[in-house]
C-alpha cells in the first residue's frame, strides 16, 4: 500500500513539474469596444473573443516547453459584413469575398525563462480568404480568422515557410 501511495505521489510531482515547464499563452484585447468589426450584441462579442482566445491557446500547445507567448490584440475586422436581420433580432454576417476580408492588429512577445526571444507588432490579413482551401468546418463561424492566425503563427512564431 505504501509503495502504491509513493508511486502516486511521484507521478503527481511529475505532472506538476511538467505543467510548470509547459508553454503559456496570454491574450489581452485592448479596448475591444473600439474594434473595427465585432458583433453588436455583448454576448456575441464575448463569444468571438472567447473563440479567438481558445484558438490562440490551442496554437500555444505547439510551442516548445518553457516558452510563453503574450499577445495584445488592438483591432479586429472579421470576414464579411454584418447586416440587420429584423425577423431574428440578430445580425446576419454575409461574406462576399470582395473588400470584406478579415484583418487583425496585434503586438506579440515570445519569451523563455524571462528572456524575450522575439517581439513585434503585426497586421494580419487574408485578402483571398474565400479562394483558399480551409481545413476548418464550414460550420465554424471563425474559420477564416483562425486560418489567418494559423498562417501568422506558423510564419512568425514557429518560423516555418508557407508551403514547406
Amino acid at each position: 500500500m505504501k509503495m502504491r501511495m509513493m508511486k502516486a505521489a511521484v507521478a503527481g510531482l511529475l505532472v506538476l513539474g511538467a505543467g510548470a515547464a509547459s508553454a503559456e499563452v496570454k491574450v489581452t484585447y485592448i479596448e475591444s469596444d473600439k474594434f473595427a468589426d465585432l458583433p453588436f450584441s455583448p454576448w456575441d462579442r464575448e463569444d468571438v473573443l472567447k473563440r479567438l482566445t481558445e484558438h490562440f491557446n490551442k496554437l500555444g500547445e505547439r510551442l516548445p516547453q518553457g516558452q510563453d507567448l503574450t499577445l495584445e490584440v488592438t483591432d479586429i475586422d472579421l470576414a464579411g459584413r454584418e447586416y440587420p436581420a429584423p425577423r431574428s433580432g440578430r445580425e446576419l454576417r454575409v461574406m462576399k469575398g470582395m473588400a470584406d476580408w478579415p484583418t487583425m492588429n496585434l503586438r506579440y512577445s515570445l519569451s523563455q525563462d524571462g528572456k524575450v526571444l522575439k517581439e513585434g507588432s503585426a497586421k494580419l490579413s487574408d485578402m483571398s480568404y474565400m479562394q483558399r482551401i480551409n481545413r476548418a468546418s464550414d460550420s465554424d463561424p471563425m474559420r477564416y480568422e483562425k486560418r489567418m492566425i494559423d498562417d501568422w503563427f506558423e510564419e512568425t512564431i514557429l518560423e516555418k515557410k508557407r508551403g514547406g
